[in-house]
């Protein structure tokens, strides 16, 4: 136990300064009724402060409190009182909330058509299982509302979030019921609320050239190709070469080359691509 040195009074008037001489760590201690009481050595007054405390809440209020949902280290700050009194009598009541919690678990979901075959915790295993959640990483805990009801709640975490579902519970027959209480719930009980995501994968780099179009991938009737039948309003049929000049033509007695019929000039490969039309001789 370390011993402190008194500093001084607060600048408020109502706790006194305090500090370590090891460490210069410095504390502040309320200057009320039971400091002063044990500053005198009245052991006799520091007993019936302790007792006027306790009596600020009684045990059944503190079981009222924790059946209702509070934690005992909530009940302890709230009524300024120590968590090992609190815990004397929050005990039976803590056993309490977690045996319900157990027996809704055993409960059936009331569907519209009425209650499911299936238990509440058959159906949010599976829930679960859809999801790839973690179900032994889930936490039930239940309580006693104003209206007497049980609401019993599942606490789970994915990924960043922490997540919760209230069903209420009406013990009974078979197991009793359970009813959802909010959106959690609902999408829990509903086996088609959830859609797994599509799985997108990489496309291999040695097969993405086989996706590539060519020119030989082009389908036939897709590639623009000339005709092999002849287009009589072709006009890039081959014709006779006139001289520009009829002086040039130095026997004009020669037969002149006929034109050829029915036989169209094929164009090239760079043509067809580039779209030229070929106007070759």
């Amino acid at each position: 136990m370390r011993a402190l040195r008194v500093v001084g009074l607060h600048e408020d008037g109502k706790s006194i300064v305090l500090e370590d001489p090891a460490s210069r760590t410095r504390f502040l201690l309320p200057a009320d009724e039971r400091l002063r009481a044990a500053a005198r050595g009245d052991i006799t007054r520091l007993g019936q402060i302790e007792i006027e405390l306790e009596s600020q809440m009684r045990p059944r209020e503190i079981q009222a409190r924790i059946r209702a949902g509070e934690s005992v280290e909530q009940v302890a700050s709230g009524a300024g009182i120590s968590v090992q009194r609190v815990e004397r009598f929050a005990y039976p009541v803590l056993l309490e909330r977690s045996r319900t919690a157990e027996l809704a678990q055993s409960a059936h979901p009331v569907r519209e058509d009425g209650p499911d075959v299936q238990t509440l915790g058959e159906v949010v295993a599976y829930g679960f299982g859809v999801r790839g959640h973690d179900y032994s990483q889930a936490t039930w805990d239940s309580w006693k509302g104003d209206d007497g009801r049980w609401v019993v709640v599942l606490q789970w975490k994915a990924g960043r979030s922490d997540n919760r579902a209230h069903w209420a519970f009406s013990p009974g027959a078979h197991g009793g019921t359970v009813t959802a209480l909010d959106e959690n719930a609902e999408v829990l009980l509903d086996p088609n609320a959830y859609r797994p995501p599509r799985t997108v994968r990489a496309l291999d780099p040695a097969r993405e050239a086989e996706f590539q179009p060519t020119l030989d991938s082009v389908p036939p009737e897709r590639a623009e190709l000339p005709s092999a039948e002849p287009d009589p309003d072709d006009d890039t049929r081959e014709i006779p070469r006139v001289p520009a000049d009829p002086e040039d033509d130095t026997d004009t007695n020669q037969p002149r080359p006929k034109a050829k019929k029915n036989h169209p000039i094929v164009p090239s490969w760079e043509d067809v691509l580039l779209g030229v039309r070929s106007q070759r001789g």
